[in-house]
C-alpha cells in the first residue's frame, strides 16, 4: 500500500505542477510515467503467474487466446480513437486556415483580425486545459479504482478466500485494460503538453510580429503627417513665389515703358534722370535677380512637390486607407 500511496501522491503533485512545467522538463515526466507503467506491468505479470498456478493446464491455452482477442480489440479501439483524433486535428487545422489565416492575409495590420486570432488561440488553450484536467482526473480515478481492486484482492487473500477463476480472469482483463488506458492517456497528456508549448511559441511569434507591425504603422502615420505638412508649406511658398514673380514682371514692364517714353530734358534734369535711370536699372537688375531666384525656387519646390507626391502615392499603395 505504501507504493500505491506514494504513486498516487506523486501523480497528484504532477497534476498540481502540470501547468507550470516547461517543455524541457517533459522528458523527466515521460521517464517518470514510464517507470509507473513498468511497475504496473510488473504487478500484472505477478497476477498472471499467480493465476497460472491456480488455473488448470487444459484451460490455459483457451484463456490465453481470449486475452489475445481482447488485446486485439483494445488495439483496434485505440487505432480507431487515434483516427478520430487525427480527423479532429485536420478539421481544426482546416477551420484555423479558413477563419484565421485567410482573414489575417486579407486584413494585414487590422486590429480586428489580430484580436480574432488571439481569441482563437486563447480558446484552443482553454479547451486544451479542460482536456488536460479531464484526462488528469480520469487518470487519478483509474488509479484509485486499481488501488481499490488491489485492496480487495489483498483482503480476500488475508481472510483466505480463493478467487474464482472467472472473477480472476475478469480482474486480469480489466487490469490490462486499465493499464492500456493509463498508458494511452499519459501519451495523450504528453502530446497535449507538446502542443501547448508549440502553441505558446506560435503565440509569442505572432505577438512579436503584431508589435512590429503596430510600431511600423505608428511610424508611417507620423511620417505621413510630416510629409503632408511639408507639402502644404511648399504649396504656400510656391504661391508666394508666383506672386513675387508677377509683381517683378509688372515693375519691369513699367520701367521699360518709362525708358521707351523718355525724352531728353535739360542738363540738370538729364543728370537727375540719368541718376534715376541708373537707380532704376539697379532696381531692375535686382528684381530680375529676384525673379530668377524665385523661378529657381519654384523649380525646386515643384521637384520636391512631385517627389513628395510620388512618395505619398507609394505610402497609400502600401498602407491603403481604412486598414
Amino acid at each position: 500500500m505504501t507504493d500505491e500511496d506514494s504513486e498516487t501522491s506523486a501523480s497528484e503533485a504532477q497534476a498540481q505542477e502540470e501547468n507550470e512545467l516547461p517543455i524541457i522538463q517533459l522528458c523527466a515526466l515521460v521517464e517518470e510515467l514510464s517507470y509507473g507503467n513498468s511497475a504496473l506491468k510488473t504487478e500484472t505479470e505477478m497476477f498472471e503467474k499467480y493465476y497460472n498456478k491456480l488455473e488448470p493446464r487444459d484451460q490455459r491455452s483457451l484463456r490465453l487466446s481470449e486475452i489475445k482477442i481482447s488485446g486485439a480489440e483494445i488495439t483496434q479501439a485505440i487505432i480507431e480513437e487515434a483516427e478520430i483524433r487525427w480527423i479532429e486535428v485536420q478539421t481544426e487545422v482546416h477551420e484555423f486556415k479558413k477563419d484565421i489565416l485567410k482573414t489575417v492575409s486579407k486584413k494585414k495590420g487590422s486590429i480586428l483580425a489580430t484580436q480574432k486570432m488571439m481569441k482563437y488561440i486563447e480558446d484552443m488553450n482553454r479547451r486544451r486545459d479542460n482536456m488536460k484536467d479531464k484526462l488528469r482526473l480520469k487518470n487519478v480515478s483509474l488509479k484509485v479504482q486499481r488501488k481499490k481492486m488491489l485492496l480487495q484482492l489483498r483482503q480476500k487473500e488475508e481472510v483466505g478466500e480463493a478467487l474464482h477463476e472467472v472473477d480472476f480472469q475478469q480482474l486480469k482483463i480489466e487490469n490490462a485494460q486499465f493499464l492500456e488506458m493509463i498508458e494511452s492517456k499519459n501519451q495523450e497528456l504528453i502530446q497535449l503538453k507538446l502542443a501547448s508549448g508549440n502553441t505558446l511559441q506560435i503565440l509569442n511569434a505572432y505577438k512579436s510580429r503584431l508589435q512590429r507591425a503596430m510600431e511600423m504603422s505608428v511610424h508611417l502615420d507620423k511620417e505621413f503627417l510630416l510629409r503632408k505638412e511639408l507639402l502644404k508649406k511648399i504649396e504656400k511658398e510656391t504661391l508666394q513665389a508666383e506672386e513675387d514673380r508677377a509683381k517683378a514682371m509688372t515693375v519691369n514692364k513699367q520701367l521699360r515703358k518709362q525708358l521707351a517714353e523718355f525724352q531728353v530734358p535739360q542738363v540738370m534734369l538729364y543728370i537727375q534722370e540719368k541718376i534715376r535711370i541708373g537707380d532704376l536699372e539697379k532696381t531692375i537688375r535686382m528684381w530680375e535677380r529676384k525673379v530668377e531666384i524665385a523661378e529657381m525656387s519654384l523649380k525646386g519646390y515643384r521637384k520636391a512637390w512631385n517627389k513628395m507626391k510620388t512618395t505619398n502615392e507609394q505610402l497609400q499603395a502600401i498602407c491603403p486607407p481604412g486598414k
